[in-house]
C-alpha cells in the first residue's frame, strides 16, 4: 500500500468520523449508527485471476454490531478521478465479504454488506459508470438476464449545503471544502476546532495533491486552538515560500545559461556565482538538454521532475 492511500484512509477510519459519514449519507444525518458500535474489519480479500490468487483491498472497511449481533459490514471507497469499472470493482469487494460469511468461524450469520463510493471531484459531475449494465455491451435480447448491480455512489463536491451542515465530525471541513471549490472555485474556511488535526491535513493532501496541507501540520499543530483558518494561513504561507524557492532558482538557472552560452566551464561558472560546484554541476547537465536556446522554465520544470532539491 502506497503512503498517499494510507493517508487517504486515516481520518474515515476514526469511528467518530466514520459514523458521521455513513449517518449523514445513508440516513440523513439520523444517528442510527454508533461509533462504539464499529469494530475494524480486514479490509483485504483474495480473488484468482490466471490461476494465481490475488489481493484485493477496500479503503475503509468497518463491522457495525450491535452487543454481539452483526449488523452489517460498511465499506468506503475513495475516488478523485472517474472510474468507468468502479461498478464492478464494487461488486468484487462485496461478493468476496458474502463470500467470506460462508465460513464456520461466523457461526452461519449473514449480515448485509454495503459499499458507498466517495467521489471527491469538484470540476465535473461523476459521468462514468454507476451500475454493472453500465460497463457492458450487450445484446438487448440477452439484458434481462444479466443481473445488475448498481453502487452507491456519493459525490461531496455536490452535497447541498443542508447536507453539510449535517455532519458533525471534523469532515465536515471536508465536504465544506469540495462544496466551495466546486461553486466557487475558492474556498472560504469557516470557524470550528479541528479535532483530529494530523489526519484532516494528511487527508487534504491525498485528495488535493497539494503537500502543503500535510506540510504545514509542525506548525499548525503548536497553535492553541486550529481551525481552517489557521490551516489555510500556513498553508498560503507555505506557498508564498514554494513561489520564493522557484524565483531564486529561476534566477540561478538564468545566470548559469548565460554563462554557459558563453562557453564557461562548471568549475568557472561556480567561481563567477560563488556557488557550490554540486549545485551548478546539476543545474549544467539539465541546462544542456535545452542549448542553445536554454528554455529557463523548462530547465526549471525538468529539475522539479527529477525531484531536486537544493
Amino acid at each position: 500500500m502506497s503512503e498517499k492511500d494510507k493517508t487517504q484512509k486515516s481520518l474515515e477510519e476514526l469511528n467518530d468520523v466514520f459514523a458521521d459519514i455513513a449517518n449523514v449519507l445513508m440516513f440523513n444525518g439520523e444517528e442510527v449508527i454508533k461509533q462504539d458500535q464499529l469494530h475494524e474489519a480486514n479490509p483485504h480479500t483474495n480473488y484468482s485471476a490466471s490461476g494465481k490468487i490475488r489481493e484485493q483491498e477496500r479503503d475503509v472497511s468497518k463491522f457495525w454490531n450491535n452487543n454481539m449481533i452483526r449488523l452489517a459490514a460498511i465499506g468506503f471507497e475513495n475516488e478523485t478521478q472517474e472510474d468507468n469499472d468502479m461498478p464492478l470493482r464494487v461488486m468484487s469487494y462485496d461478493g468476496a465479504s458474502y463470500r467470506g460469511q460462508f465460513s464456520p468461524k461466523n457461526n452461519n450469520q449473514r449480515y448485509p454488506v454495503i459499499s458507498l463510493v466517495l467521489y471527491y471531484g469538484y470540476r465535473h459531475p461523476w459521468t462514468k459508470a454507476k451500475s454493472v449494465h453500465d460497463c457492458l455491451k450487450m445484446d438487448d435480447r440477452i439484458k434481462k438476464y444479466v443481473s445488475d448491480y448498481r453502487m452507491n455512489l456519493f459525490e461531496i463536491a455536490y452535497l447541498t449545503d443542508e447536507q453539510v451542515s449535517l455532519f458533525k465530525s471534523d469532515f465536515k471541513y471536508v465536504a465544506d471544502y469540495f462544496v466551495q471549490m466546486r461553486k466557487n472555485g475558492k474556498y472560504i474556511p469557516k470557524e470550528g476546532e479541528i479535532k483530529h488535526v494530523h489526519e484532516i491535513l494528511t487527508l487534504m493532501s491525498a485528495l488535493t495533491n497539494d503537500n502543503r496541507f500535510e506540510d504545514s501540520y509542525e506548525e499548525v499543530r503548536r497553535k492553541e486552538r486550529v481551525n481552517m483558518c489557521s490551516v489555510l494561513d500556513e498553508v498560503e504561507n507555505r506557498g508564498i515560500e514554494k513561489g520564493i524557492e522557484k524565483g531564486i532558482l529561476q534566477q540561478l538557472v538564468k545566470l548559469i545559461a548565460r554563462k554557459m552560452a558563453k562557453g564557461k566551464s562548471v568549475y568557472e561558472i561556480a567561481d563567477d556565482l560563488d556557488e557550490e560546484i554540486e549545485k551548478v554541476q546539476t543545474i549544467y547537465d539539465v541546462a544542456k538538454e535545452f542549448a542553445p536556446d536554454y528554455d529557463i522554465a523548462a530547465i526549471c520544470e525538468k529539475l522539479a521532475s527529477e525531484g531536486t532539491a537544493f
